[in-house]
């Protein structure tokens, strides 16, 4: 399987199988067009082939131009990089490897000092009532993930909430906690941070700058369009309350840090909320399409794609002036590894949810991805009765690319592992059947990531 597809003055090919990517002339694109596989790769088979082609094929690019572009093809066929065969895992190593945790998003605070529009975590509580992560429940929720790692040795703790920072002194507790038994089990944990940034004083920030490997601060852009989702509870904005907290915090941080906006129907011009960030000085930018339920004014529609797709590509622009300006600058979507990227297994089964990944509530809960936290439904255990049985496991495990029926003919499978079970499920009650919105996403900005990319590798 390949792909196939033109990024300004670029043609790109990206063989599905093997992961490589080729820009190619005008004359060999057009010719895979008409490609046959089986081909004999000699020059009589080239000139045969290119003599069937169409006469107006022909005189475009010339009978030379396509019999060079048909060896060059036949070049790449043969190295095992352009029409390559899948191999695919085995399904009892995809399904039957058992739970081995080795990522937790841990709930420090079901409560939040804001009230975000598009919350999907009810304002901070999850459908709840309003709670803090204890210090007892914490280190249990530390103690489980070391327990049930298995042979992995590098771990991440995420601290989320409604707002973590709320809890700041029992996420500095837990991370000393954290630092005394890794050493005990021979791990390493990397812990992280989710915070709106409304507490981020210069005591927070020095110990975040010390202790968090990475940390994530939330904004949506320019003052109106946050201001107009990111509200306090007497329904204010944020952006004053913070920007000048980010600023502050950039400007110190040692460690690595992004910035995570949100955009919705109400600002399909969102490629100019993540310039306003990178002109303020911010190296790192996400911007993640909102999720929410058909029936708000603000959520996401099929109509609006041709707008979406349409941002993506000026945001390709964007980093491509910034980069071409000497400007470090990185679109979260657009950072793809294209020389090793993730380990095979992540390759086909995503983000690892109720298989490798688990979320812990503030009571200890655990349910199989920080989305599901709250759904009842989803809950396989408790940290603080030592209940585990995942009986979602053999489900999870199974939402894999191989299982998925639009995800066996899709050429971006290997990029985003089957997309994200929680927005599946809750699009089409399955998390066997992908958010097609979402794909659709996606495939584009897996188009700009390797587009940047050709583009920035070619002479000149």
């Amino acid at each position: 399987m390949i792909h196939k597809y033109r990024f300004q003055e670029l043609n790109i090919v990206l063989d599905v199988n093997s992961g490589a990517v080729h820009v190619v002339s005008d004359a060999a694109s057009d010719l895979l067009d008409h490609w046959r596989p089986g081909l004999e790769f000699s020059p009589d088979a080239g000139h045969g082939f290119v003599e069937a082609l169409p006469a107006a094929l022909i005189r475009r690019h010339s009978r030379g131009a396509l019999e060079d572009a048909f060896a060059e093809i036949s070049v790449v066929i043969a190295d095992g990089t352009l029409f390559s065969r899948e191999a695919r895992f085995a399904d009892d190593v995809l399904e039957r490897r058992g739970a081995v945790i080795k990522a937790m998003c841990l709930h420090a605070a079901h409560d939040c000092n804001m009230r975000c529009v598009y919350c999907f975590g009810d304002g901070g509580s999850f459908g709840g009532v309003r709670s803090s992560l204890s210090e007892d429940t914490g280190r249990l929720a530390v103690d489980f993930l070391l327990e049930k790692s298995g042979a992995r040795k590098n771990l991440e703790i995420d601290f989320f909430g409604g707002e973590p920072l709320l809890n700041f002194e029992v996420i500095r507790r837990l991370v000393a906690y954290g630092r005394e038994r890794e050493q005990q089990y021979g791990k390493n944990i990397r812990f992280t941070v989710t915070t709106n940034g409304l507490l981020l004083d210069e005591e927070k920030e020095a110990y975040i700058n010390e202790h968090m490997d990475n940390v994530i601060l939330s904004i949506d852009g320019r003052p109106h369009v946050n201001d107009r989702m990111r509200k306090t509870p007497d329904g204010g904005g944020s952006y004053d309350l913070i920007t000048d907290n980010y600023l502050r915090f950039g400007e110190k941080r040692k460690g690595s840090y992004y910035l995570r906006g949100t955009f919705t129907r109400e600002n399909l011009d969102f490629s100019e909320d993540v310039k306003h960030l990178a002109d303020m000085g911010f190296p790192a930018v996400s911007m993640e399409p909102v999720f929410a339920d058909e029936a708000c004014a603000y959520t996401l529609r099929d109509a609006d794609i041709p707008a979406i797709l349409l941002e993506y590509d000026r945001l390709a622009d964007l980093c491509l002036a910034y980069a071409k300006a000497g400007k470090p600058f990185v679109f979260f979507h657009f950072n793809i590894d294209l020389e090793q990227g993730p380990c095979a297994v992540k390759r086909v089964s995503g983000c690892g949810a109720g298989a490798e990944y688990v979320a812990v509530s503030p009571e200890g809960d655990i349910y199989p991805c920080h989305r599901f936290v709250g759904n009842a439904a989803f809950k396989i255990g408790n940290v603080r009765d030592g209940s585990f049985e995942n009986k979602l496991f053999d489900i999870f495990s199974r939402a894999h690319i191989y299982s998925k029926e639009a995800c066996k003919r899709c050429w971006a499978k290997f990029y985003c592992g089957g997309g994200c079970h929680a927005n599946a499920w809750l699009s089409g009650g399955s998390i066997l059947k992908p958010y097609e919105l979402g794909c659709e996403m996606e495939k584009k900005r897996i188009d700009c990531a390797i587009g940047i990319r050709a583009a920035l590798s070619e002479p000149g």
